[in-house]
């Protein structure tokens, strides 16, 4: 059914709303794809953060006016299904290569991110970026990386140290021990000529 001035004003200004804020553009041939496949990528496509519409390419042309993907003008040729990603950058690539796999009369034939058009087989690039919370992971173990090679230094020195203290507090012991022996000794031999004194004393004279 065709759309009317109204209506197509109507979609012109949707999906200029999108382009103007997603992260990445996937537009896909999509001839023959029956309506449950639709059906069940359009629900995927909600679920993931993807608009997805199809859309006559002279009001998408208008749409992307102004935005970065204004490059792919040119190449808005035959029916194409167009998914942007309005959370993660990867989330169309993923989706469309998700269900690609099914269904081979989904083809990508455009890539669009950060204003440069890419070849289609970049759309398996595109999917394989990190999720937002991958990124956050690995951002995550980068933070956290450093601080526990700091911590196990900083262990490893206070065992060494450690163990260096009871060496030394051994030592100072040993040195002792026989030290207090040899005091008893030094006093027995000072008092033996005290008494041998005391015998010639008491000894009476011839």
């Amino acid at each position: 059914m065709a759309l009317n001035l109204s209506q197509k004003q109507d979609v012109v200004a949707i999906v200029a709303d999108v382009a103007a804020k997603a992260h990445s553009l996937v537009a896909a041939e999509y001839a023959g794809t029956t309506v449950g496949q639709m059906t069940a990528m359009r629900k995927k496509a909600r679920e993931e953060g993807v608009f997805l519409k199809v859309v006559k390419n002279t009001l998408a042309a208008r749409a992307v006016e102004g935005t970065e993907y204004e490059v792919a003008k040119d190449s808005l040729v035959g029916p194409l299904l167009y998914a942007f990603s309005t959370e993660e950058p990867g989330a169309a690539g993923r989706l469309i290569k998700e269900f690609a796999k099914g269904n081979d009369k989904l083809i990508a034939k455009i890539v669009v991110v950060g204003g440069t058009q890419y070849p289609a087989s970049h759309v398996d690039v595109l999917a394989s970026l990190p999720t937002r919370d991958q990124a956050l992971s690995m951002l995550l173990s980068v933070l956290v990386e450093p601080a526990t090679r700091v911590a196990r230094v900083v262990k490893a020195l206070g065992d060494k140290l450690e163990a260096e203290g009871q060496g030394g507090a051994a030592a100072p012991a040993a040195e002792a021990a026989p030290a207090e022996e040899a005091a008893p000794a030094a006093e027995a031999a000072a008092e033996a000529p005290a008494a041998d004194e005391t015998s010639s004393e008491e000894k009476p004279a011839e």
